[in-house]
């Protein structure tokens, strides 16, 4: 059984807002206050840095590639937060490039 562009589309958008909503309520439990509203908290690497992001970089495709490395690697349903597996270098650089 395929997935058209379209349903593969949706089912994107409502992973995405599924794990914004997780992980605001999340942040919300550990008091994160330092987050501002429309960004949100990922952890990165080996020694899980965290990194305050814009909600905006969800919808970019490079973006969307780490949360699918995330996903696979991870998958969604964990207390870790949300991981990104790459090296912070590489984070940085990508993120910055999205800035």
């Amino acid at each position: 059984m395929g997935f058209n562009k379209t349903s593969n589309k949706f089912s994107q958008a409502a992973v995405l807002k599924h794990i914004v909503k997780k992980r605001c309520t999340l942040g919300r439990k550990h008091h994160y206050e330092d987050v501002p509203k429309g960004h949100f908290v990922v952890y990165v690497g080996q020694n899980r840095s965290r990194y305050i992001i814009p909600i905006s970089f969800l919808s970019r495709p490079e973006f969307q590639r780490l949360l699918q490395q995330a996903e696979d690697e991870y998958g969604f349903d964990h207390d870790m937060g949300l991981t990104i597996p790459c090296e912070e270098q590489v984070f940085e650089s990508l993120t910055s490039m999205l800035r």
